[in-house]
C-alpha cells in the first residue's frame, strides 16, 4: 500500500447508493447501466492499471422536482468538519431508464479515489447487454469542488484531503494522538484475539496491525464491519486524524462487545443441553436402579398406565399382538424422538375405540316406537310404517343385517330428525356424519401415518367420540359428496354399506380390521341421480316427497309453534296464532316442500312478539326473595293509592318460571294486520296462473326439483323468420330434444287439427317459434316437458287459451304416445300448493297415485291421458272444438 497517491484534478464520479467506500478497503461491484458501462470502458479499461476513478457516496430520497437540467453547480472549499452536500437534478437524457420526472441527487461532498484491482468483462444473452465486474481499492480522501458531465456520466474537479510528510510528522508528535493510537491498537489487539480464539485465525491481521499506519488502520477495520449508512458517512468526513481514531475505537470497541455478548449466549445455549444430557444420563440410570429394586411406580409410568388402558379395550388377538408390538417399539423410544408422539397417538386411539363395548339394546315394544314416532312425526305414513317393519325384524332376531335405509326427499322433511328417532326407539346412541362438501377419500378411510397430521377417518372418529360399537350411524348429503385428485369418497362408502364387507373395514390411519357390521347405517339424500349407482344398489331408497298444506298445518300447530316460541322465551300467554292465520303463512308466504320456510316465518312472528314484552316496564329484585311484579292492572292500583302486591320468587327459579311471573293483561293475538307488518306483502296467490295463461301460447306444466315437486310455465310465440326454432331458459339436452319433437309432431298434425290449411301445411313458413322457459336462472332438463310443449305451440298456432285451472305432465313419443314419468307425488303435491284444480297424467302412471294423500286427491280432478290427442282434448276449454273433422 502506497503511502501517498497523486490525485489528477478531475476524476469521474462512480456513485454509491447508501454505500460507502473507505480507503484501504476492497470492494467488488457489477455494472449493468449504460452509464457505469460507459465510465468503465472510457476511464479504467482502456487505461489498464493508471486508471483512477472517484466514489461518491448518493443519498437515497423520495422528492421529485421539475427543475430542469443541472449539470454543474459549483461548491466551496471544504473547510469545516462537516461540508454541505450538492444536489444535481439529472435530465431525462441522463437516466438510463429514461423517466419523464427528473430525480433530485443528493451527493455527498467527500468521497475516495479508487484503483481498480480487477476487470472482467461479460456479455448478457440473449439480450447482448455489455457488463463489467470490477474489484476496486479505496485510496485516498477528496473533496468534490465543481461537478459537471461527461457524456453519460459524472466528473468532478477534486482536491485531495490527506496530509502531506510534514503535517503528517507534525501530528504523530502530539501526545494526544499518541494517546488515541496506544488505545486503538490495544482494543483492536483484543478484538483480534478474541477472533482468533473462535476462528483460529489473525496472524496476517496482526502483522496488518504492527506494519500498516495507524490512521489507515482505522479505516480498514472500520471497513470490515457491518455499521449504518449515517456511520460510514461520518468515518469519511473524518478527515482529522485524531477525531477519526476515536470513532474508529468506539466502532471496534462495540464490536468486540457485541461478540463478547454472543459467546456468553452460545455458552449459555450449550450449558443447557449438556445439563439435559445429564439429566437424560441420570434418569437412565434411575430407571435402572428402581429395576433392580424392583420398586418401580406404575401409577406414574404413562406408559405403564397406557399398556393398562389397552389390555382393558378388549381388542381381538390379532389385533392385540399388533397393538403389544407397537408399545414395545414405543418403550424403546425416548420422548425426545419425533415419532414417540405419533406413536403414542396411535396406541391411545386403539385403547379408547369400543372394540367390545355395546350399547344394551332394551326389549323393543314396537307400540311404544310407534307412538314415539308419531309424537315426533305428522304424516310420513309409509315412512313410519317401513320403520316399524325394520324394527320388528330387529326385535325377532337382533343379529339380523338389515338394509342400509336412505331417505330421500327435499330439505326440511324431516330427513335427519327420523334417524334420531330410529336411535331412540331402538336404545342405541346415535351419531351424525356430515358428507356435505366431502371430496377426500382419507375423510372416510382415513390418512396413512407416514403423513404429518394424519388422523383416522370420520367413521372411526365417530365411534370413538360415541364410545359403542353398535350405534346408529347417520350418513347426511350422502348425495353431496364429489370427487378429485384426493379420491372419490362415494366409493369408499362401498366398503362401509356393504354387510359383507364392512366386518373388516380397514381405515388407513388404523391399519388394522374394524368391525363395522354391528353398526345400523341410516343415509339421507335430496336427490337420486347424483349417487353412483354401486352405492345406490346397497341402501333402500325411501321417498319423503313433502307434506300437503293440511299436513303442514297440524305439524305448525302440534311441534314448530310450541319449538319456537320455547326458543324466544315465549309462550301461549304471550303469543297466540291461530290455525286460520297459520293456513295464510302457508298460502301466502310459503310454497315448499318441507316446513323450513314455515318456520322462519313463525320465528319471525315471535321475534316481533318478544319485542313487545321486552318494552313492558319491569323493575329489578327488591330482595334477594322477592320480585316486584309490573303489569297495567298494578299500576291502575297505585295510582289509586292502594297497596302494592307481592309475590315471593324462590331464588332457584328457571327462566321459564321467572318469564311466566311477569305476564300480560292479555297474550299478542296474530291476525292479517300483524302477518303484512312483521312478514310483509303476499309472496304467493291463488290468482298467478290465471294472470300468466291468459293469452294463447302458454301453458302450464309439472316439474321434480331437488326442493321438490314445481309448477313450470311453458310459454311459446311466433315471429317473422326463416322457419327457426329458438329455445331459452337454461334447458338441458333432453329438454331441447322434446321441444324439436313437440315441433314435429304439431306441424306433422297440423291440417288435421285445422291449424293450417290443406295447401299450406307448413306452419313456418315465413315465421319463427319462440319456446321459453321461465325463471332462467334455474338450470332445467328432463324427459317431463313433451306434452306441455305441445299444449303451448298447439295453443300458440290455434289462438286458443290453455285452460288455467289445468296443469299437465309426462313425455311424447314422436307417434304421438304418452310415456310414463317419475316424481308423480311431489308434482301433485306442487299443484295442490298452486290451487290448481285439474291435472293431466300419463295413463301409465296411475299406479303412483296410491302414494298420493287422500285429501289431496279429492281436491283434485286427476285426467288420465294415452294419446297426445286426450291431453289437447282436456286441456282447452270446450274440448277439442276442430278435432270433430280432422283424420285422428
Amino acid at each position: 500500500m502506497a503511502e501517498s497517491v497523486e490525485l489528477p484534478s478531475r476524476l469521474a464520479i462512480l456513485p454509491f447508493r447508501n454505500k460507502v467506500l473507505l480507503p484501504g478497503a476492497i470492494i467488488r461491484i457489477r455494472c449493468t447501466s449504460p452509464s457505469s458501462v460507459k465510465l468503465v470502458e472510457q476511464e479504467l479499461w482502456q487505461r489498464e492499471e493508471k486508471g483512477l476513478i472517484g466514489i461518491l457516496p448518493v443519498r437515497d430520497t423520495a422528492e421529485m422536482t421539475t427543475v430542469g437540467p443541472l449539470l454543474s453547480q459549483g461548491v466551496g472549499t471544504d473547510s469545516g468538519e462537516r461540508s454541505s452536500k450538492i444536489q444535481v437534478a439529472t435530465s431525462e437524457s441522463n437516466k438510463p431508464d429514461g423517466k419523464n420526472q427528473q430525480e433530485v441527487i443528493h451527493w455527498h461532498t467527500r468521497g475516495v479515489a479508487a484503483r481498480a484491482l480487477h476487470l472482467s468483462r461479460g456479455v448478457e444473452k440473449p439480450s447482448g447487454r455489455v457488463t463489467y465486474i470490477v474489484v476496486l481499492e479505496g485510496l485516498c480522501r477528496f473533496s468534490v469542488q465543481e461537478l459537471s458531465t461527461r457524456g453519460t456520466y459524472y466528473t468532478a474537479r477534486i482536491s485531495s484531503l490527506d496530509m502531506n510528510k510534514t503535517e503528517m510528522e507534525q501530528v504523530e508528535q502530539d501526545p494526544e494522538f499518541i494517546a488515541l493510537s496506544r488505545q486503538f491498537k490495544a482494543t483492536a489487539m483484543e478484538l483480534i484475539s478474541v477472533l482468533e480464539q473462535k476462528q483460529k485465525t489473525g496472524g496476517r491481521t496482526k502483522v496488518l496491525l504492527e506494519t500498516v499506519p495507524v490512521h489507515k488502520l482505522a479505516d480498514i477495520f472500520v471497513a470490515s464491519f457491518e455499521i449504518s449508512f449515517e456511520e460510514q458517512l461520518s468515518m469519511l468526513d473524518s478527515v482529522d486524524l485524531k477525531v477519526r481514531l476515536s470513532k474508529a475505537t468506539e466502532l471496534v470497541d462495540r464490536h468486540l462487545q457485541s461478540i463478547r455478548v454472543a459467546e456468553k449466549i452460545t455458552q449459555k445455549v450449550e450449558g443447557q443441553l449438556s445439563k439435559s444430557q445429564k439429566e437424560f444420563l441420570l434418569r437412565q440410570q434411575m430407571r435402572a436402579i428402581k429395576e433392580e429394586l424392583g420398586d418401580n411406580d406404575d401409577d406414574e409410568d404413562d406408559v405403564a398406565a397406557l399398556e393398562r388402558k389397552m389390555q382393558s379395550a378388549g381388542m381381538p388377538p390379532n389385533i392385540w399382538k399388533h397393538a403389544q408390538r407397537e408399545l414395545r417399539r414405543l418403550k424403546k423410544m425416548q420422548p425426545q424422538q419425533p415419532g414417540y408422539n405419533s406413536s403414542r397417538v396411535y396406541l391411545e386411539l386403539l385403547a379408547d375405540l369400543p372394540w367390545q363395548k355395546a350399547s344394551e339394546e332394551h326389549e323393543l315394544d314396537l307400540r311404544a316406537a310407534k307412538e314415539r314416532l308419531d309424537s315426533d312425526h305428522y304424516g310420513l305414513v309409509k315412512v313410519k310404517q317401513r320403520i316399524i317393519e325394520y324394527l320388528a325384524v330387529r326385535k325377532l332376531k337382533p343379529d339380523a343385517r338389515g338394509p342400509v335405509l336412505c331417505f330421500v326427499g327435499p330439505p326440511g322433511v324431516g330427513k335427519t330428525s327420523l334417524a334420531s328417532s330410529i336411535a331412540s326407539a331402538l336404545g342405541r346412541k346415535f351419531v351424525r356424519i356430515s358428507l356435505g362438501g366431502v371430496k377426500d377419500e382419507a375423510d372416510i378411510r382415513g390418512h396413512r401415518r407416514t403423513y404429518i397430521g394424519s388422523m383416522p377417518g370420520r367413521l372411526i372418529e365417530g365411534l370413538k367420540r360415541v364410545g359403542v360399537s353398535n350405534p346408529v350411524m347417520l350418513l347426511d348429503e350422502i348425495d353431496k359428496t364429489g370427487s378429485d385428485v384426493r379420491g372419490d369418497p362415494a366409493s369408499a362408502l362401498l366398503e362401509v354399506l356393504d354387510p359383507e364387507q364392512n366386518k373388516t373395514f380397514n381405515d388407513h390411519y388404523l391399519n388394522v380390521p374394524y368391525d363395522l357390521s354391528k353398526v345400523i347405517f341410516v343415509a339421507t339424500a335430496n336427490r337420486v341421480q347424483p349417487i353412483p349407482p354401486p352405492l345406490l344398489d346397497r341402501m333402500e331408497v325411501i321417498e319423503l316427497p313433502g307434506y300437503t298444506p293440511e299436513e303442514k298445518l297440524k305439524i305448525a300447530m302440534r311441534h314448530l309453534i310450541p319449538r319456537v316460541l320455547d326458543q324466544h322465551g315465549l309462550s301461549s300467554e304471550f303469543l297466540e296464532i291461530s290455525e286460520a292465520m297459520v293456513k295464510l303463512v302457508i298460502q301466502r308466504y310459503t310454497r315448499e316442500a318441507g316446513v323450513r320456510s314455515l318456520e322462519r316465518n313463525l320465528a319471525a312472528l315471535a321475534r316481533a312478539a318478544a319485542v313487545q314484552v321486552a318494552e313492558q316496564e319491569q323493575t329489578i329484585p327488591l330482595s334477594k326473595d322477592m320480585h316486584r311484579l309490573a303489569s297495567p292492572l298494578l299500576d291502575s292500583r297505585l295510582a289509586d293509592g292502594s297497596e302494592m302486591e307481592m309475590e315471593v320468587i324462590p331464588m332457584g327459579v328457571n327462566n321459564q318460571e321467572l318469564s311466566n311471573t311477569f305476564r300480560v293483561a292479555s297474550p299478542l293475538v296474530v291476525d292479517e294486520a300483524m302477518l303484512d307488518k312483521v312478514l310483509g306483502p303476499p309472496r304467493y296467490d291463488d290468482k298467478e296462473t290465471a294472470e300468466r295463461v291468459a293469452t294463447a301460447g302458454v301453458s302450464v306444466g309439472l316439474v321434480w326439483t331437488a326442493f321438490g315437486g314445481e309448477v313450470q310455465f311453458v310459454e311459446a310465440t311466433a315471429m317473422l323468420g326463416k322457419g327457426d326454432l329458438h329455445l331459452t331458459g337454461q334447458l338441458g339436452d333432453v329438454i331441447k330434444e322434446s321441444a324439436q319433437i313437440a315441433l314435429t309432431w304439431v306441424r306433422a298434425r297440423a291440417a288435421d287439427l285445422k291449424l293450417a290449411a290443406a295447401e299450406e301445411i307448413n306452419l313456418l313458413q315465413g315465421r319463427d317459434v319462440h319456446i321459453h322457459f321461465p325463471a332462467g336462472a334455474v338450470p332445467k332438463d328432463g324427459p317431463s316437458a313433451g306434452v306441455t310443449m305441445v299444449t303451448s305451440l298447439v295453443s300458440l298456432f290455434s289462438q286458443k287459451r290453455v285452460r288455467a285451472d289445468t296443469a299437465m305432465t309426462g313425455e311424447m313419443t314422436l307417434r304421438g304416445l304418452i310415456l310414463p314419468v317419475g316424481g308423480i307425488k311431489d308434482k301433485i303435491l306442487a299443484a295442490h300448493r298452486y290451487g290448481i284444480k285439474r291435472v293431466i297424467l300419463p295413463e301409465r302412471n296411475l299406479k303412483d297415485l296410491v302414494e298420493v294423500p287422500s285429501a289431496v286427491l279429492a281436491s283434485l280432478e286427476i285426467l288420465l291421458a294415452k294419446r297426445m290427442e286426450d291431453v289437447l282434448e282436456q286441456a282447452f276449454e270446450g274440448g277439442c272444438p276442430w278435432r270433430r273433422d280432422s283424420k285422428l
